[in-house]
């Protein structure tokens, strides 16, 4: 639906969006990406204006190649997307992949601080990631890796960084595959590409979530200001 935005903050880690539908105050969060830039240089090009444009014209932005204005479109879809809580669960993502992924093959697209702790609990562990940590792969290797995996966990940046489509493109269609991260929108449409299982974010304390994420808080921080983890599946079985 359209809405009305009411505040902007892009914080050092996230970016948080209020809208306001139907009389209802949603606020949406997506993790804040950085590109190069010089001074003169503008990440925002309306920047000082964003909070006078319609909802849906700052949501457009996730379609954008500026990373920046892919996070600002992304916080406003996830403020914006009808809330449905009674689909949410408590389900944390960690617990989900260590048991979907107990004596199977996982890959695990972005390095999640529960990887030490995960590699003991599944048949074998992969960890892609673009700024690759020690023991992890590039995602250049995602086309050999990927293919014979059971689980496949993805997280929700790369619907900012617009690399989901082609991974999913290399998932078999008998794996589980779940999407992970604060970013991820809990909306069913991802289910039709394949997804079993979106782990995402919802704010229950608007304003301390807000005052954080301006100060430049972690996601830890935002958490204890006023975020409630919750996932939502495909289908009652999963």
């Amino acid at each position: 639906p359209e809405g009305q935005v009411s505040h902007v903050n892009i914080g050092l880690h996230w970016t948080a969006v209020l809208v306001e539908v139907a009389a209802e105050k949603r606020c949406g969060l997506a993790s804040t990406l950085h590109s190069d830039h010089s001074h003169g240089v503008s990440d925002v090009p309306q920047a000082g204006q964003l909070e006078n444009l319609p909802a849906l014209e700052l949501a457009s932005f996730i379609q954008g190649d500026q990373p920046l204005m892919a996070s600002l479109g992304m916080a406003a879809i996830n403020a914006l997307l009808p809330q449905q809580p009674e689909t949410w669960v408590d389900l944390n993502a960690e617990e989900v992949i260590a048991e979907k992924g107990e004596g199977r093959a996982v890959v695990l697209i972005g390095h999640f601080p529960f990887v030490p702790r995960l590699k003991g609990k599944v048949g074998s562990l992969t960890v892609l990631e673009l700024e690759p940590q020690p023991g992890d792969l590039p995602v250049s290797a995602a086309s050999e890796v990927i293919p014979p995996a059971d689980v496949v966990a993805i997280t929700s940046m790369t619907l900012l960084n617009k690399t989901l489509e082609g991974l999913l493109a290399l998932i078999q269609p008998k794996a589980t595959v779940i999407m992970l991260g604060p970013t991820t929108p809990l909306s069913p449409v991802l289910f039709d590409y394949g997804i079993n299982l979106l782990c995402g974010s919802v704010i229950t304390q608007i304003e301390p979530v807000l005052a954080a994420v301006r100060q430049g808080a972690n996601f830890r921080q935002v958490r204890q200001a006023g975020v409630r983890l919750v996932s939502t599946a495909r289908s009652l079985d999963f």
